[in-house]
């Protein structure tokens, strides 16, 4: 081998080294990581192609140190370009991807454990610098080569979404990496067309990494300036997990390796399960609290300038907040939030109640305290009420420690974060034990605290606001249920008052005895069905459909309303398919409207009739309705011009007709009286029932 060649592949390996060092010293983040560990790769990859070409005796066992770089080149340079020079914010990608990536660490394995003669086979090597691949050695190469590819792709997408005052800074990064890329996929092309690898192209290779450094260089030393990376939190613990599952794997290749080796030296059975038995440790502790939580901490210290992600975490706590589907699971939601956030063992939640004048437990998660209140006179209350600042139980506060020092040590007690709404304290958050003992807490930690707290207080204050509105709402529904009610009997007792009236003038009077217990009858009967109805109350009303001769209902009627007001019912027997007893009370309340209207002597006429559609009218000559009236407020609860109604009677009516499928019209002239038609439908045309 040249003088020259190796001079040429001496300088690019160690511009490659060089470049991966100032990677990590001026990206402090894991693209920075991904960077150096590929160039690291790629120079020992071409170190040792380097020695086993130059080298007699041992060329091939130098092959294999070089083989085992190249299974690492996909999983390096993928991830690399996933993450380089990529704005801040979360690293988004799909699930395929991801599975994608942890596939790539199969070459790895399979570099490993195979022999070289899998690979390729060169009877002539060094001397013939061509490598003959086999069937396992032409996939494998094929497919280091598509991962390449791959990653050249992402590389390339980067460059093209920069922005100008990016692309200025970056793009002989990216040329650069992207060059080394190039060269690689030339290299192992050779596999696809060839089925073979021709090592005389070293050079080109070294040569290629020489230029590439250069680029890389003086853009890091002339032209990075402010550019930084940042990729998200999550994405960083689950690169460390793909990492711990990565290094089990490849301990399983290495057992198969020594199982094939050593023979009786690594029994099956034991090599098995030990393997097993390291899988369940590695899984206990990936699932472990603290693990994952020391993960984090060391993620937080040497990749990221702040410790907390707080738009990821905004995010997450709001969508938490927006999913709670009752005030209990609002409450667990925000404590296991502060539990996930700040690597907390439990939480509990004390909000003030008015009853005891105490702030009192509300919720607890994976906390169980040994005092469910406090007194508002306590130390810790005058602390944030004063202050508005987290409580650090650690730091040297003797009021509050000496007054709740029994409280704070018996629950574990590390952090109490006030919740205010509108400079009220309405309550606070006590947060456990640390599950990272000796994990370091600072302003960030507290800002973020009282920055999910105003959220936290807010939520909280709306979530009871709204059961004290559904409170209100079921009160009001009983109100308007009472009203109803009221009205029912309001109309019973009339009746019965004008009996009652006309029975001192006419109790002698043998065909009005008649008269006055048959209405007394029918009262008693109308109130039972009232309490009836008040039994069943929430279950609806179901009507009892009967083919019904309105004229006689209508005539029937009247003779309930025994007072001086004469009610003339004139018309033709007319039939429909309709709840008598609803009905009735319809034409009673229209009745019974149009006497409180109408003067001592002015008739109220009832008509029956039908036009195409049975109908009864009720027609007084009282004081009528203006326009503005009749379109804004008849038929609305609760609205009336009647100095003693309760609005209730027109409402119900419209009710119990609509419920019929039927409807009601009104005309009205000021001064001269008012019109009630009540259309209902024919017996006859019935097809279905109507609604109930």
């Amino acid at each position: 081998m040249s003088t020259f060649h190796i001079t040429i592949s001496i300088l690019a390996i160690t511009a490659l080294l060089a470049l991966a060092l100032l990677a990590v010293y001026r990206e402090h983040s894991r693209a920075g990581w991904f960077l150096c560990i590929a160039l690291t790769v790629t120079a020992f990859a071409e170190l040792f192609d380097l020695i086993s070409l130059g080298v007699s005796l041992d060329a091939i066992a130098w092959k294999r140190y070089a083989l085992f770089c190249e299974g690492l080149l996909p999983t390096f340079w993928i991830l690399c370009s996933l993450t380089y020079a990529r704005q801040r914010g979360p690293w988004r990608i799909g699930w395929l991807l991801r599975v994608g990536v942890a596939l790539t660490s199969v070459f790895t394995i399979v570099a490993v454990t195979l022999p070289l003669n899998k690979f390729f086979y060169a009877p002539d090597f060094p001397v013939e610098r061509l490598l003959f691949l086999s069937t396992d050695g032409f996939y494998f190469y094929t497919c280091i080569m598509f991962s390449l590819v791959f990653a050249l792709v992402n590389f390339e997408a980067t460059l093209a979404n920069a922005s100008p005052e990016a692309l200025w800074k970056l793009k002989f990064d990216i040329i650069g990496l992207g060059t080394i890329l190039a060269v690689l996929i030339f290299y192992y092309s050779q596999a696809l067309l060839y089925r073979s690898l021709n090592m005389n192209y070293t050079l080109l290779r070294s040569c290629m990494y020489l230029v590439a450094a250069v680029m890389i260089g003086y853009s890091y030393l002339c032209r990075r300036g402010t550019v930084r990376i940042q990729v998200s939190r999550q994405t960083a613990f689950k690169s460390c997990v793909l990492l711990a599952v990565g290094i089990y794997l490849l301990m399983i290749g290495l057992l198969g390796e020594g199982m094939q080796y050593f023979g009786t030296y690594f029994p099956r059975t034991a090599t098995i399960s030990f393997a097993f038995l390291v899988g369940i440790a590695l899984l206990i502790l990936l699932l472990s609290e603290r693990v994952r939580r020391e993960v984090k901490v060391v993620l937080h210290k040497n990749f990221y300038q702040q410790k907390h992600d707080y738009r990821t975490q905004w995010l997450r706590f709001t969508e938490q907040l927006s999913t709670s589907r009752s005030g209990d699971e609002l409450l667990q939601h925000i404590l296991s939030a502060y539990c996930d956030i700040f690597g907390i063992a439990g939480a509990a939640l004390f909000l003030y109640e008015k009853g005891p004048d105490k702030y009192c437990v509300t919720a607890q998660h994976e906390m169980v305290l040994t005092q469910d209140a406090i007194d508002p006179r306590n130390s810790i209350i005058s602390f944030m009420e004063e202050c508005e600042w987290v409580i650090n139980v650690r730091e040297n506060n003797p009021e509050i420690i000496e007054e709740n020092e029994a409280f704070f040590s018996a629950n574990q007690i590390s952090f109490i974060v006030p919740l205010f709404a509108v400079n009220r304290l309405e309550g606070f958050i006590t947060l456990g034990k640390a599950i990272k003992d000796n994990e370091v807490y600072i302003y960030e930690d507290y800002d973020l605290m009282k920055t999910i707290a105003r959220q936290a207080s807010l939520a909280i204050m709306h979530q009871r606001f709204s059961e004290q509105l559904m409170q209100s709402r079921e009160i009001e529904a009983i109100g308007n249920v009472s009203a109803f009610v009221i009205h029912d009997l309001k109309n019973l007792v009339s009746n019965l008052s004008l009996i009652v009236e006309n029975a001192g003038r006419h109790i002698q009077n043998p065909d009005f005895q008649k008269d006055m217990l048959a209405s007394l009858g029918n009262t008693v009967v109308k109130m039972q069905r009232l309490i009836g109805r008040l039994k069943n109350l929430g279950e609806g009303d179901q009507f009892n459909l009967q083919k019904v001769n309105l004229l006689e209902l209508a005539e029937k009627t009247a003779r309930l309303v025994t007072s001086g007001s004469p009610i003339t019912v004139s018309g033709t027997p007319e039939t429909a398919l309709v709840d008598a007893n609803e009905i009735q009370k319809v034409i009673l309340n229209l009745l019974l409207n149009g006497i409180e209207a109408s003067g001592p002597d002015e008739p109220v006429l009832v008509e029956v009739g039908n036009t195409g559609t049975p109908y009864i009218r009720v027609t007084d000559r009282g004081c009528g309705m203006s326009p503005l009236f009749i379109r804004t407020e008849l038929f609305k609860p609760f609205r009336t011009t009647k100095k003693q109604g309760l609005g209730i009677g027109l409402y119900q009516c419209r009710q119990i007709v609509e419920a019929h499928n039927s409807r009601i019209e009104v005309s009205s002239v000021e001064g001269s009286g008012s019109t009630f038609t009540v259309w209902l439908a024919s017996a006859a045309n019935i097809s279905t029932a109507p609604q109930t």
